[in-house]
């Protein structure tokens, strides 16, 4: 849950740490919905990767294993064991609880 919600805090410091704190409980009830692998490290869980059918919920890799290539690891697999298609933007729109931009985003060869 700390590499979720560190990885969110980074990436989206335009939004206030209090809304991300406030959906760990929600994203801790999520994860076991989705398929997730791993990444590890000496036995510590250093990115994963979420999969909810064909939609990639999420990929976060701890901020100190950073630009090693674990996420491209993580997509990569991704895109050999469970998308067919490279990516592209297919919808764009406001997130009702941020009101910052969302894509949504497709992979296609």
């Amino acid at each position: 849950m700390l590499i979720w919600l560190n990885g969110n805090m980074e990436a989206h410091s335009f939004i206030d740490s209090v809304y991300w704190n406030g959906k760990l409980d929600t994203v801790r009830m999520m994860i076991p919905q989705a398929e997730v692998y791993v990444s590890e490290h000496n036995g510590a869980i250093n990115g994963f990767i979420g999969i909810m059918g064909t939609y990639i919920a999420g990929i976060f890799v701890d901020q100190s294993e950073r630009a090693k290539g674990i996420g491209s690891k993580l997509l990569d697999f991704a895109k050999k064991n469970r998308e067919k298609l490279g990516f592209k933007i297919v919808a764009q729109g406001i997130d009702d609880e941020t009101s910052e931009i969302e894509y949504s985003m497709c992979w296609e060869r």
